[in-house]
């Protein structure tokens, strides 16, 4: 089993910055692809970062330029650094393990909130 534990969520006014953070324990042999997804009440969720246990990165274009995300294989966590961000940013965030960098695996973090105030 893979435990991963979100933290870094929280309110910021437009144009600010958040980082979300990753830890993953338990049996994480094998996990590769760490996925970030956000989501709203009433919406679907959306994948909206990807990195690869080589780094490669992917994002959504409502994203691309303003989110970057990466790891720390030795520690087992990942992190997303949020920027310039806007109203429309805002959900619950989730990671995501056990997957590829199009499709989720079973293993998700708690979610943290981030909402993102004009």
């Amino acid at each position: 089993q893979v435990q991963l534990v979100e933290s870094g969520g929280g309110l910021v006014q437009a144009g600010g910055s958040l980082r979300l953070s990753c830890a993953a324990s338990g049996i994480i042999f094998s996990i590769n692809v760490i996925n970030w997804y956000r989501q709203t009440d009433g919406n679907k969720r959306e994948l909206v970062a990807s990195i690869t246990g080589r780094g490669r990165t992917y994002y959504a274009d409502s994203v691309r330029a303003r989110f970057t995300a990466s790891r720390e294989n030795a520690q087992n966590s990942a992190y997303l650094q949020m920027s310039s961000l806007r109203p429309d940013d805002s959900a619950v965030y989730y990671c995501n393990a056990g997957g590829d960098h199009r499709t989720a695996g079973p293993y998700w973090g708690q979610g943290t909130q981030v909402t993102v105030s004009s």
